[in-house]
This record gives structure tokens, C-alpha cells and sequence, in this order.
């Protein structure tokens, strides 16, 4: 089989993110259905490289991950301020989008896990309806609770998807996913959060525009409250970058490089 260039991967604050479009991460997806399993997505966000950092078990399974996308504004941001620009953004729901596609047209199926009671059968119903030919070997919620995993194990090997979508939050689904994909016989697993809430309509996204000025966190938290403390590590995670950026630049500009081992 023909290898794959794997993209650059940029360090930031010590997670390594791949710099991919959202065309190429689906490339690079399909590329890992043919190659066979398992292989490991993850959809990084500056929350993501915050918790990481208190984590090391996270730190670890970002670091090992096939492919890890650049999801956030604030981490394009960070790779500006840090010499390593990434090309785009690739978001969880839209990544999710161009795959559920791409699997239509091709015959990969899809299996939900996940997020609350129903909602992955809501999500499956909508993706149907934008997808016909879309086959999705199976939906459900479980939990990532560890005296639940060989049933939830039992239930995805015996629908046999080629994409496994877990939806359990991070960095609980990266760390389910982790430990679970080397037994599923799943080709590629992808921890994808909130994804299939808004994609089952039970949570609205923001407006376009605000997705495209790189408000969407300052919606989310208008409309879900509740994530405020999430939020508190994002003006460290601003503070440590530029630390960074201030600490790695050299006299007429030059930089260090930031290219993840």
C-alpha cells in the first residue's frame, strides 16, 4: 500500500497537533480505513492543551494520537504567536460532517457512542436524511465507565463499523478510546464531544458568522452557562503562549523551531 506523507505537527505548550484542512484530515481518515486499525483521531482545542498539561495520561494519548486536528480559534492563534501558523480549522461537527459524506459515497459505516440517552439515535436520524446512502452500524449512549466497557465492546464488534465516534467528552472519550481501540476492530476512532448534540439538533450551534470571527465560545457559554469553569483556564492558556512566544524569540526575530518530534 502507498505510505501517506503525514503533515507537520506543531507543538503547542507540549501537545503536538498536526497542521491539516479539514480536506486533508478526511484524507488522511480514509487513508486509515484502507490501511486497517486501529488508529486514533483527536480534535484539539486549547481546553484540551490545558487539561493536558495537569494530565499526563491526556498528554500522552494527544502526543500518540494518528492524527490530532487543530480545533479551536484560540489554538490557530497560538500557532501564529509561536512561528508555526497552521493552514485552517478543522472543527469536530464539520470533520464529522465530511466523513459521515465521504462514508456515504464509499460504504464506510459509522458507529455512535455516546453523549445523553437518544441523542445518538437523533443524530443518526439526521445524518440519514442528509446522507441516505449513509450505513450506520449502530448508536449508543453507554457510558465511559470502565465496568461497562466489554459490553460496549461486544456491541461495536459485532456491528463491525470502520469509524467509531465517541462522544463522551474529553479527556474521558480519548482515554475510553485509548484503552478500547486496539480490541474493537474498529479501523479509526475519533473522540468527538459535543459533535452529535448539535448534529441531532439538541444543541444549536452558534451563528456563522460568530463561528467564522472565532466567537462560537462566547455563544456556548451564553447558551450553556454552566461551562464557565471550563473556561477559567482559557486566559492561562493565553498567558503561557505568549510566555512562550516571548521566551523562544531571538534577537532580529528569529524563532526556535516548534516542530513536534
Amino acid at each position: 500500500m502507498e505510505t501517506l506523507r503525514k503533515p507537520p505537527r506543531f507543538s503547542i505548550l507540549g501537545v503536538g497537533i498536526h497542521d491539516v484542512t479539514e480536506e486533508e484530515a478526511a484524507v488522511l481518515v480514509e487513508h486509515f480505513i484502507r490501511e486497517g486499525g486501529p488508529h486514533q483521531v483527536v480534535t484539539v482545542n486549547p481546553e484540551f492543551v490545558m487539561e493536558a498539561r495537569r494530565n499526563p495520561a491526556f498528554r500522552q494519548v494527544l502526543n500518540e494520537a494518528d492524527l490530532a486536528v487543530p480545533d479551536g480559534v484560540g489554538i490557530l492563534w497560538a500557532g501564529r504567536l509561536l512561528g508555526c501558523p497552521f493552514r485552517g480549522r478543522v472543527p469536530g461537527v464539520e470533520l464529522t460532517l465530511h466523513l459521515a459524506e465521504r462514508a456515504a459515497e464509499r460504504g464506510y459505516r459509522l458507529f455512535l457512542l455516546g453523549a445523553a440517552p437518544g441523542v445518538a439515535e437523533e443524530a443518526a436520524g439526521r445524518l440519514k436524511e442528509k446522507y441516505p446512502t449513509l450505513a450506520i452500524a449502530g448508536t449508543y449512549a453507554g457510558s465511559p465507565d470502565p465496568a461497562e466497557e466489554e459490553e460496549i465492546g461486544a456491541r461495536i464488534r459485532a456491528a463491525s463499523p470502520h469509524i467509531l465516534l465517541v462522544a463522551y467528552g474529553a479527556p474521558r472519550q480519548d482515554l475510553w478510546l485509548k484503552r478500547n481501540l486496539p480490541r474493537l476492530d474498529v479501523a479509526v476512532g475519533i473522540g468527538v464531544g459535543g459533535t452529535l448534540d448539535y448534529i441531532s439538533g439538541r444543541v444549536r450551534r452558534a451563528p456563522a458568522w460568530m463561528r467564522r470571527c472565532g466567537l462560537e465560545w462566547l455563544y456556548r457559554l451564553f447558551r450553556q452557562p454552566w461551562r464557565w469553569r471550563r473556561m477559567l483556564s482559557l486566559p492561562v492558556f493565553v498567558l503561557l503562549v505568549l510566555a512562550e512566544a516571548l521566551g523562544n524569540t531571538f534577537p532580529f526575530g528569529e524563532r526556535r523551531n516548534c516542530i513536534y518530534p
